[in-house]
């Protein structure tokens, strides 16, 4: 039987790295959709040596992870996050846990607002942020750390996965995942599923709701500032 070479290979699961990149929405002028693909080709290449096949995973979900982690790794070195925006960040989750603390249920923009005396806008700002940093590292946003952690398609994906995909998640993350999606109103798991599982960009999502991109990128990092926060009561 042929087997096909290194180069073959590569060429064979380019659209691995296409629909990748298509998928991702980074805020970093410095990185053009094509600088994008040659940093997944790495991330792809990588994944060609490295595959065990033994573990019975299918090669275009092992490679489409490895595509992402490289093109996540690199955007990380470069991000325009900056310490001031991140102090914002720290700041919001700490009033956020006071004053749920304090009412003991659902927290609205206007009490964080007046808390953190700043405006609405001010507000969206950070839920951008949020969006921007789930979208370099949705893993590290959630979780707090920088490994192969439990992500939101894997909760929201086809339940008839084959079980040797569902042992190599983190059952404990992956409970806790699950449990915080549940408790997210109707219409923010439908902007999950439409994100995470459908794969549709900001753009499309947006003409879907027929709301601004804008505001779905607000609404996404809201989202995952309830996921994140939720998550830490279930590991708690």
């Amino acid at each position: 039987m042929y087997e096909l070479s290194f180069e073959e290979e590569i060429l064979k699961y380019l659209p691995v790295v296409d629909r990748v990149v298509n998928r991702i929405t980074i805020k970093n002028t410095d990185y053009e959709k094509e600088d994008l693909f040659n940093i997944g080709v790495i991330g792809l290449m990588d994944a060609l040596r490295k595959f065990d096949a033994s573990k019975k995973v299918p090669f275009e979900s092992y490679a489409a992870i490895r595509v992402r982690g490289s093109i996540f790794d690199e955007v990380r070195k470069h991000g325009k996050i900056s310490r001031y925006r991140m102090t914002q960040l720290n700041e919001y989750y700490e009033a956020k846990r006071d004053l749920e603390q304090e009412q003991k249920g659902e927290v609205t923009d206007a009490n964080i607002c007046q808390a953190l005396k700043i405006t609405q806008t001010q507000l969206n700002e950070i839920y951008d942020s949020l969006n921007y940093l789930a979208s370099v590292s949705l893993e590290s946003t959630l979780f707090n750390q920088n490994d192969d952690g439990m992500t939101i398609e894997d909760t929201l994906q086809d339940r008839s996965l084959p079980d040797v995909e569902a042992n190599l998640l983190e059952d404990e993350r992956k409970q806790a995942l699950e449990n915080s999606v549940t408790k997210l109103a109707e219409r923010e798991q439908i902007i999950l599923n439409l994100y995470y599982k459908e794969e549709l960009t900001l753009k499309e999502i947006a003409e879907i709701l027929g709301i601004s991109i804008a505001r779905v990128s607000q609404i996404h990092g809201k989202i995952i500032s309830k996921l994140k926060m939720s998550i830490e009561e279930e590991l708690k």
